[in-house]
């Protein structure tokens, strides 16, 4: 690393003070701010490099408070008292220290937040981390447009709490949207959004996100929803299959035609924990009878589970295409795997119903969506 010492000159040091043009003086100061964040500072260094950026703080013109604000936005090295004063100036200086300086605590930020500027808000809520506490402050108590800018921000640390706080307050805007949008959902939000939103982002919402078994069974008999609602996709991003599996059987909807759709689709892990459910067995003893090389283990499971004997053929084909696939390929590609798994099922699909054939025919049409988890390893 290059020693501050040969790039923090004297003549630098002159300029920055002495020049009367305020486009040098910026100059200067970007080139000073760029040698103090690259340079390995040791104690004396850095607090001559703070008393530097205190002088560059106060200077009158505008041009060098920005080139310090923006050249140290993200730098620790910044001092507190200096970030706290950028936080005070005109925008174009406070807007980028506010939405990126780590020097700020959580009182700091939560204090602008509640002097009510909205440009300010929408920086912090657009940090490169939002702790849980400040989260929850801008959705009680931001503007619309900061709340917005939080709900879109997956690296804020959202509580379900200041989701809910958000939907409570802006239950037909934005908001919303931008709160279906995230990675990650509990499933009580998923729920909430589900009916306030758009068909549009309904539809993004139960294809990505897990609902309650009984909200998916809603949907999906639902005439208005039935296009946009997949129990399978459903079934597999649920976190828990076991309980999914239970609650769906409790609704007696966890039909043979659900876990063959479930099983063609490469679902193994779903089909697993249905079959354990349906015959009243642990997981692990199901998905050893499933996976048992020889021919009795999955009949023995699945007469038990009560399944159609005429259905038989075409779990077993199933099971086989997957063992078949895995084997030749331990880590398949998400979209390859489910596509080849549709297409071998249905070159080898005996006793399949109409219905089921037109549900994995239309799975086969449709555009890989790349989100729909396939395991291809047991669970």
């Amino acid at each position: 690393m290059i020693s501050p010492r040969s790039r923090l000159t004297d003549t630098d040091i002159r300029r920055l003070v002495k020049a009367e043009d305020e486009d040098d003086r910026a100059a200067a100061a970007h080139k000073l701010c760029r040698a103090i964040d690259r340079a390995e500072l040791d104690d004396m260094e850095r607090a001559a490099a703070q008393k530097i950026m205190r002088v560059l703080a106060d200077d009158a013109a505008e041009l060098v408070r920005r080139a310090l604000a923006v050249t140290l936005k993200s730098s620790d090295l910044l001092p507190r008292d200096v970030a706290l004063k950028l936080a005070r100036d005109v925008e174009t200086i406070a807007i980028p220290i506010l939405g990126a300086s780590p020097v700020f605590t959580d009182d700091d930020l939560i204090e602008v937040i509640r002097a009510g500027d909205a440009a300010h808000q929408v920086a912090i809520a657009s940090r490169p981390f939002v702790s849980r506490d400040l989260g929850e402050t801008i959705a009680a108590e931001g503007l619309e447009p900061a709340v917005r800018a939080l709900a879109a921000n997956d690296n804020a640390d959202l509580s379900e709490k200041a989701m809910d706080l958000a939907i409570d307050r802006f239950p037909t805007s934005e908001v919303v949207t931008a709160l279906a949008y995230r990675r990650v959902l509990p499933v009580q939000i998923t729920e909430r959004l589900v009916a306030l939103a758009s068909e549009a982002v309904r539809e993004h919402l139960v294809t990505r996100h897990a609902l309650s078994a009984d909200t998916a069974i809603r949907l999906a008999t639902g005439a208005r929803e039935r296009a946009t609602i997949d129990l399978v996709d459903q079934a597999v991003a649920a976190q828990d299959l076991t309980e999914f599996a239970a609650q769906l059987n409790a609704r007696k909807a966890l039909s043979a035609s659900l876990l063959l759709r479930a099983l063609a689709r490469g679902a193994m892990p779903f089909f697993e924990h249905g079959v354990a459910e349906l015959s009243g067995v642990p997981h692990q003893r199901a998905w050893l009878m499933i996976h048992d090389a020889g021919p009795l283990g999955l009949k023995a499971i699945y007469d038990r589970a009560g399944l159609p004997p005429r259905l038989f053929g075409a779990f077993r084909a199933g099971v086989d295409t997957w063992r078949d696939l895995t084997a030749e390929d331990a880590h398949p590609d998400r979209e390859r795997f489910q596509q080849r798994m549709l297409e071998r099922f249905l070159t080898q699909r005996p006793f399949t119903a109409r219905e089921d054939v037109n549900y994995l025919l239309e799975k086969l049409d449709r555009a890989p969506d790349g989100d729909i988890l396939v395991s291809a390893h047991a669970a």
